[in-house]
């Protein structure tokens, strides 16, 4: 029904916080959710991604929504690469064979958030997941039944100033570093050990899940 709702589990009379449509405006679903910016007790944010390539980013503190943006295909998954600091990049991944990389350390007032987009696997992009140790490495995975490792690298210079003294950000470069094929069917879920550096788990729709070893990642 287009909403989304942030549940406190201590109350449970309903959500603290939601992000509804507008009245009268035909509501879109929304596919893909993710916490970011809790560096502090108080700040939190929610990104937000819909069918339609809308992503919304929702501060929880003011309850506003900060930036919203549209990535011109369904927004199947969303990631902050660490959740638990200032918010740093944003991955997001979409139908079509995409994922962009936003740069959410540095917003513009009218351009927003610097943005990269990348294609990959030859057909949806279900999610991405960074690792736990590294957050410049991520793992995407495909509607192919496919995996890709991907890093980002920085730019000499995150951000520079526009012609009127506005900062704006300068995004970087990703670089594919491994692949493999799982299966025919979608990989659906990922997750890294927190504790097992390389160590995942996916979960795929031909009904079973992989336990999976990427090596010589310390190495990157």
């Amino acid at each position: 029904d287009g909403r989304v709702l942030v549940w406190d589990r201590r109350q449970a009379s309903g959500p603290v916080a939601a992000m509804e449509p507008q009245a009268g405006a035909v509501p879109r679903e929304c596919w893909a959710v993710a916490f970011g910016d809790a560096h502090t007790p108080d700040s939190r944010c929610v990104a937000a991604g819909y069918d339609n390539g809308d992503i919304k980013l929702l501060d929880l503190r003011t309850g506003k929504i900060r930036w919203e943006s549209n990535a011109q295909n369904g927004v199947c998954g969303l990631q902050f690469d660490r959740p638990d600091i200032p918010m740093n990049k944003l991955a997001v991944t979409t139908l079509e064979s995409k994922y962009r990389i936003y740069d959410v350390r540095t917003q513009h007032p009218v351009l927003g958030f610097s943005m990269l987009a990348q294609e990959a696997h030859g057909s949806t992009v279900w999610g991405a997941s960074h690792l736990p140790q590294n957050r410049d490495v991520f793992m995407t995975q495909g509607g192919n039944g496919s995996l890709e490792l991907w890093r980002y690298r920085y730019p000499a210079q995150r951000r520079v100033k526009d012609k009127d003294g506005h900062d704006k950000g300068v995004l970087g470069t990703v670089e594919q570093l491994q692949k493999t094929t799982l299966s025919t069917q979608p990989v659906c879920s990922f997750d890294w050990s927190p504790d097992k550096e390389g160590l995942a788990v996916a979960g795929l729709l031909d009904q079973t899940f992989r336990v999976l070893v990427c090596t010589k990642l310390d190495k990157l």
